[in-house]
């Protein structure tokens, strides 16, 4: 349980941050039809 508090808030930030850098990578990076509307992996919004 010490590992817990040795957490700091710029950890957590830092970690959000990572994941969202990471998210909007693949919806850039990956075809529509695996990252994008309608997606199988990420769904990024109705197919129009």
């Amino acid at each position: 349980m010490e590992w817990l508090s040795q957490i700091t808030v710029g950890d957590v930030i830092l970690s959000v941050l990572t994941c969202c850098l990471i998210h909007e990578s693949l919806v850039a990076l990956l075809p529509d039809a695996v990252a994008g509307p309608g997606g199988w992996l990420i769904d990024t919004g109705a197919e129009d």
